[in-house]
């Protein structure tokens, strides 16, 4: 007696005969050399730094996301005590690892309340830096990992997110091509995981 799922996967199993040949073989793989690139919409390539900026703050605060700026990492930790106060939260926070983010010398922010490391339920805020940002959506695009963990970017309801300006691309293919170039030939060069935030 054959039941609905035997049915399907014989169905499916039909409709891959004669797929499975050397020539199409050599097809597909020729096609995924070639990495021809997707269409991208208007908003997706923005011309200059300035209007990438521009194009992702505006995306990121229609997703009710808060952005500030700052001119220098030394200026981070001050800009996040503000925001901090501002809504109302603890000034502690969980703050990933990161030589980037040491270089914002936290210690000089008295009122900070710091702890390096993952995320754990009781943090209430968290601090990281993103890979990338696309301007085409305003989505910050988040490598994790044993370092940085990705927990900072979902256990604390609140996550604030240091982007220096140069990581603002137009679009996801861009965001992800230095991640594929990684690697050389693309394989195996992708970080454990790649989170993609907005709002």
């Amino acid at each position: 007696m054959s039941t609905a799922r035997d049915q399907i996967f014989a169905a499916l199993r039909e409709g891959f005969k004669g797929r499975n040949d050397a020539a199409a073989k050599v097809g597909a793989d020729a096609r995924i050399a070639r990495r021809e690139p997707n269409l991208v919409p208007a908003r997706g390539k923005p011309v200059g730094r300035k209007a990438a900026l521009a194009a992702f703050t505006a995306m990121a605060e229609e997703a009710s996301a808060t952005v500030a700026r700052v001119n220098t990492m030394i200026d981070v930790p001050n800009a996040v005590a503000d925001f901090l106060r501002m809504h109302n939260l603890p000034m502690r926070a969980v703050l990933a690892p990161d030589p980037l983010l040491d270089a914002a010398r936290w210690e000089r922010r008295k009122t900070l309340e710091l702890r390096k490391g993952a995320a754990e339920a009781f943090d209430e805020v968290g601090i990281s830096l993103a890979w990338r940002a696309v301007a085409e959506t305003g989505t910050l695009v988040m490598l994790a990992g044993a370092n940085p963990p990705t927990t900072i970017n979902f256990l604390p309801e609140t996550e604030i997110v240091i982007l220096p300006a140069d990581r603002v691309v137009g679009c996801y293919e861009d965001a992800l091509a230095p991640l594929r170039a990684k690697g050389g030939d693309g394989r195996h060069s992708l970080p454990r995981v790649v989170n993609f935030v907005t709002g």
